[in-house]
């Protein structure tokens, strides 16, 4: 697994929409839940698609005995035929067959950090990003209907959804 991705619901400062906080090294960004939804099914899709590509060089090897060049460049071309996804990630998501471990991965990148995850790993990072899109999603209405609880302050509110997050993690 790459250094630490975190991603958690939270609130966008400029008009208190729901976003999600991506936490990786040095980047911090701030996402949609719909770009959030995006990077995960993209994360399922590269773990599935990594896992298949293998599968096809494995039988181009064995069952039609073709060289590596060959059946390379025919996964190439399938993976050439593939629909590109309708909203884009905010990571750079890779399907990898490893040429020489004869392994799938996902590689996954964000200006200058990257990472490298087996697709079992890649689906549970979808995971939490579905996860975290969700939470997003309820927490703003949450925190509106919260707004109309007389006795409650916005710094009250603030302190529920503190507390909360502490518990997550």
């Amino acid at each position: 697994m790459p250094d630490i991705v975190t991603i958690r619901s939270t609130l966008d400062p400029t008009d208190r929409t729901a976003a999600c906080l991506l936490n990786w090294g040095p980047i911090e960004a701030l996402l949609t839940p719909t770009k959030t939804l995006a990077t995960a099914r993209d994360l399922m899709a590269a773990a599935a698609h990594a896992e298949s590509d293998i599968a096809f060089l494995q039988m181009c090897r064995e069952e039609l005995r073709l060289d590596e060049q060959t059946a390379g460049q025919m996964l190439l071309d399938i993976r050439g035929r593939r629909p590109a996804p309708p909203t884009p990630a905010a990571l750079r998501i890779q399907a990898v067959a490893g040429y020489n471990t004869r392994r799938p991965y996902v590689h996954i990148a964000r200006g200058s950090q990257t990472g490298s995850l087996t697709p079992d790993e890649a689906r549970e990072m979808a995971q939490h990003w579905t996860e975290a899109a969700v939470a997003a999603q309820i927490d703003v209405r949450l925190r509106y209907v919260l707004g109309d609880v007389p006795h409650l302050t916005p710094a009250d509110i603030e302190d529920v959804f503190t507390r909360l997050q502490k518990v997550q993690r």
